[in-house]
C-alpha cells in the first residue's frame, strides 16, 4: 500500500490558520497539523495526505483495562504519523493457541486519516468514519482494502480506527459494575467508538474537515455498531449520516446482552456478569469482589484474549458476552429504539450481500425438509418462497435463508422504521460475483464482498490484473458512498438512479450478479415476508414465555 513520496509539495496545517501554499522548490515535503494533544506529521502519497497511528485515547492497560477511554497525554515534539499503530489485541487468524495475532496489542487506540493533499485547512470537507468488522473479536482500522485514497481523491476525509475487541471490548463482572458507579459499563468497544467520534469533532477542522458533516459506516460487526450508535444517547450529534453494510437491524447475538441477572430475558437468559464470572473461574479466580477484579486486571493480555470458552452455567458455551445493555451507555437495543422511533434521525444507507454465509450459521437443519419444517406453521410459505420448484440444492437454500434471517430482512425492517420517522433511507443488495470468485461464492456475493468495491481498492487473490468491469463497478460504488457523505443522497451525475426507499414501491438498488446496478422493487420480497412472519411469531411466543 505504501508508495514513494512524490511531488515537491509543502503542505503545513496549523490549527486555526490556513495551510501554507505549496513550495515546489523544497526537497521533501510533509504535512504538519496541530491538534488538541500536540503536532502530528503525516506523509504525502501522490495527491493524498496520510496520517497513521494518531492516538485518540490513552492506552487502555493496567488500571484502565475495562474502563472508559481516558484522555491522551499531550506531547511536545512533533509526532511522526507515518505508520499504523498496533491492532487491538486479538487471537485467531494465524495466531498460535494462547498467543496474540502478530501486530496486535492491548495498547491499540489509534486512528488513521486520508485527505486531499491540496485541501485548505478551512475547506470544510465531508468526513467518513469507517468502523471495521470482525465479530467484535477481530479486525482493525489498518489494511490495504480499507485505505482511504479513493475517498480523499474525491474530496472526502476518510478516517479508520481501532476499538477494543473480545473480552477487552465487551466484558462484565460484579466488582466492575460497582467500581466507579458514575461510569458506563460493559461495552468498552462502543465507548472507544464514541471517543473516536469526539476526537473528530474536536480535531478534524485542523485537517480541513467539517465536524458538522460526519458519516459513520461499517460492515458486519461494524454495521451492527452503526445501529448501536444510532440508538446510544451519548453518540447523538457526533455524526450526521450513517451506512450499515451487512449489519442487520434486529435483536441478535451482536446486539445487546443484559448486564446482570436482574434483567435477563428469553432471548438472553444468561447475563454478561455471569459470563464474566465463569471466565474468571476458568482462570482460577474465585469470588466477585475487588480482590478478584484485581486478579483479572493482573492477567496477561494473552490470557484475556485466548482464555478459551466459558460455560453459561446451563450447559451452553459463550466465547464472549458481546455488546452489553448496561442501562447507562447502552440503554436499549437498536430494534427497540427503531420500533419506538427513538433512533437518531439521520439519513441512512443500509443493505447486505446476496449470499452472505452458508452452512449451519443460523439453523442446524441438514436437509431442505428439516429447514422448512423449522418454520412451523409457516412451512408451506417458506417452501414456496425459497424453493417453489423443489429443485434447488440444500446449500443454496441454506445460504439464502441465513442471508435473509440475519441481514436482509432486518435491513428492510430498519428501512421501514426510518420511513415511519420520515427520515431518508436508501436500501441496496450487492450481488456481484467477479469471475475470479465464482468458485468461492457459488450462491451469490458473500459476506464482505462489497468492501473492496466501496473503497475502490480491488485486488485478485492470484495477483492478476483486475477486470475493467470490476474497476468500473468499484468507481460507481465508491461514488455512491462519496455522494451520500457529501449530501445525504447517493445519486449523482453519470450514476444509475438509486431511489429513495418508500412503502409504495419499496425500490432498492440491486447490484445484480452481472454487476449492473439497477433500481427495482425488492426482488426478495416473498422470502423477506416469510422471515418477517417468523420473527413476529417468535416475538409472540417469547411474550407468552414459550421460547
Amino acid at each position: 500500500m505504501k508508495t514513494l513520496v512524490s511531488g515537491l509539495i509543502l503542505f503545513v496545517f496549523v490549527c486555526g490558520l490556513k495551510a501554507q501554499k505549496p513550495n515546489r522548490t523544497s526537497e521533501i515535503e510533509v504535512p504538519i497539523v496541530k491538534i488538541s494533544s500536540g503536532q502530528v506529521r503525516g506523509v504525502i502519497e501522490g495527491d493524498v495526505s496520510v496520517f497513521k497511528g494518531i492516538p485518540y485515547a490513552a492506552p487502555p492497560v493496567g488500571e484502565f483495562r475495562w474502563r472508559p477511554p481516558q484522555a491522551v497525554k499531550t506531547w511536545d515534539e512533533i509526532l511522526d504519523a507515518n505508520k499504523y499503530g498496533s491492532n487491538c489485541a486479538q487471537g485467531g487468524w494465524g495466531a498460535a493457541a494462547g498467543t496474540l495475532q502478530e501486530g496486535s496489542s492491548e495498547d491499540c487506540l489509534y486512528l488513521n486519516l486520508w485527505l486531499p493533499a491540496n485541501a485548505e485547512s478551512d475547506a470544510k470537507l465531508p468526513v467518513m468514519v469507517w468502523i471495521h468488522g470482525g465479530g467484535f473479536t477481530g479486525g482493525s482500522g489498518a489494511g490495504q482494502v480499507t485505505s482511504g485514497e479513493a475517498f480523499a481523491k474525491q474530496g472526502v476525509i476518510l478516517m479508520t480506527f481501532n476499538y477494543r475487541l473480545g473480552r477487552l471490548g465487551h466484558f462484565a463482572f460484579p466488582a466492575l459494575t460497582k467500581e466507579h458507579p458514575d461510569e458506563p459499563k460493559g461495552s468498552y468497544a462502543f465507548m472507544d467508538m464514541i471517543a473516536a467520534l469526539k476526537w473528530v469533532k474536536e480535531n478534524i477542522a485542523a485537517f480541513g474537515g467539517d465536524p458538522d458533516n460526519v458519516t459513520i459506516f461499517g460492515q458486519s460487526a461494524g454495521g451492527v455498531a452503526v445501529h448501536s450508535l444510532l440508538s446510544i444517547p451519548d453518540a447523538r450529534g457526533l455524526f450526521h449520516k450513517a451506512i450499515s453494510q451487512s449489519g442487520g437491524g434486529r435483536n441478535g447475538v451482536l446486539t445487546g446482552r443484559p448486564l446482570s441477572e436482574d434483567n435477563v430475558d428469553a432471548l438472553y437468559p444468561v447475563s454478561a456478569e455471569t459470563i464474566g464470572v465463569n471466565f474468571a473461574r476458568k482462570q482460577g479466580i474465585e469470588g466477585t469482589d475487588e480482590a478478584a477484579l484485581a486478579k483479572l486486571r493482573a492477567l496477561s493480555v494473552e490470557q484475556i484474549v485466548a482464555g478459551g470458552q466459558e460455560t453459561d452455567g446451563q450447559g451452553g458455551e459463550r466465547i464472549n458476552s458481546g455488546p452489553i445493555l448496561d442501562g447507562k451507555l447502552v440503554t436499549e437495543t437498536a430494534e427497540s429504539a427503531y420500533n419506538a422511533g427513538r433512533q437518531a434521525k439521520v439519513p441512512l444507507v443500509i443493505g447486505s450481500c446476496s449470499g452472505e454465509i452458508g452452512g449451519a450459521f443460523v439453523n442446524l437443519s441438514t436437509t431442505k425438509e428439516a429447514l422448512f419444517s423449522s418454520f412451523g406453521e409457516l412451512k408451506a410459505d417458506a417452501k414456496a418462497a425459497y424453493d417453489p420448484s423443489g429443485r434447488k440444492e440444500f446449500a443454496e437454500v441454506q445460504t439464502l435463508f441465513n442471508t435473509d434471517w440475519v441481514w436482509a430482512e432486518p435491513a428492510r425492517f430498519t428501512a421501514r422504521t426510518f420511513v415511519d420517522s420520515q427520515t431518508p433511507v436508501f436500501v441496496y443488495q450487492f450481488g456481484y460475483v467477479p469471475a475470479s470468485m465464482k468458485n468461492w461464492m457459488p450462491y451469490g456475493a458473500g459476506h464482505g464482498a462489497e468492501i473492496g468495491f466501496v473503497f475502490n481498492n480491488l485486488m485478485n487473490r492470484d495477483g492478476s490484473p483486475v477486470a475493467h468491469k470490476d474497476q468500473d463497478l468499484a468507481k460507481t460504488m465508491n461514488a455512491y458512498w462519496v455522494n451520500f457523505a457529501k449530501t445525504g443522497n447517493p445519486n449523482g451525475e453519470g450514476l444509475p438512479v438509486w431511489p429513495l426507499y418508500n412503502y409504495e414501491k419499496e425500490e432498492i438498488l440491486d447490484v445484480e450478479l452481472d454487476g449492473n446496478p439497477i433500481a427495482k422493487p425488492e426482488p426478495r420480497k416473498a422470502r423477506l415476508d416469510v422471515i418477517e412472519k417468523a420473527f413476529k411469531f417468535r416475538e409472540r411466543m417469547q411474550n407468552r414465555g414459550g421460547i
